[in-house]
Order: structure tokens, then sequence, then C-alpha cells
């Protein structure tokens, strides 16, 4: 019983973190459509990452939480978050824009 008293609380548990990474990463990709550039860093602009950093930092941070935790409970890791990191960092200059991206994200999340 105790076994699954603590499978139902990490469960809980990853429900809450998944909620919160989702709500961190649509505020910081509603900045993005806006015109804030950074979130997908494709300029590699060091005032742009600088700006951008402590939302990258709390994302890769739920991730990891999030992934050990679905280990824990023999799930897929978390696919929104290596989803969403494998878009980032240098594109070809024909590539959409980060607002661009960001609305595109905003209705991709509606799948996840």
């Amino acid at each position: 019983m105790a076994r699954a008293d603590r499978l139902e609380r990490l469960d809980a548990q990853r429900q809450y973190l998944e909620v919160e990474y989702r709500k961190t990463l649509e505020a910081a990709l509603q900045s993005t459509a806006a015109g804030t550039w950074g979130l997908f860093d494709h300029r590699q602009d060091r005032l742009e990452r600088a700006a951008i950093a402590p939302v990258i930092e709390t994302l890769e941070e739920l991730g990891e939480k999030l992934d050990a935790i679905r280990e824990q409970l023999f799930m897929e890791p978390f696919a929104l978050h290596h989803d969403f990191m494998a878009t980032r960092g240098p594109v070809k200059s024909s590539a959409v824009g980060e607002p661009k991206q960001a609305r595109a994200w905003l209705e991709r999340l509606k799948s996840y």
C-alpha cells in the first residue's frame, strides 16, 4: 500500500510540474510572439541570451525533474521539453523569425 501511495504522490507531482512547465513555456512563447527575441536563440546574441536565461534555466530544471519522475513511473520522457529544446539554436537565414515560430508553437501546444 505504501508503494501505491508513493507512486500516486509522484504522479501528482508529475502532473503539477507539467502544468508549471507548460505555463512557463506559454508565457515565454507569448512574449516572443509579441516581438521579444531570444527564446529560440536564433541570433545567438549575448544580450538576448542573458535576458531569456532565467526562463531557459527554469524550463531545463523542470524538464530534468519531469524526466526523472517519468522514469520512476515507467513513462516516456517529457516530449514537450525535448521537442522545444530541439528547436533552439542557429538556423538558416531563410528560416522564419522567432515571433512567427513562437506563434506556431502556441498553436502546437494545443496538441500536447
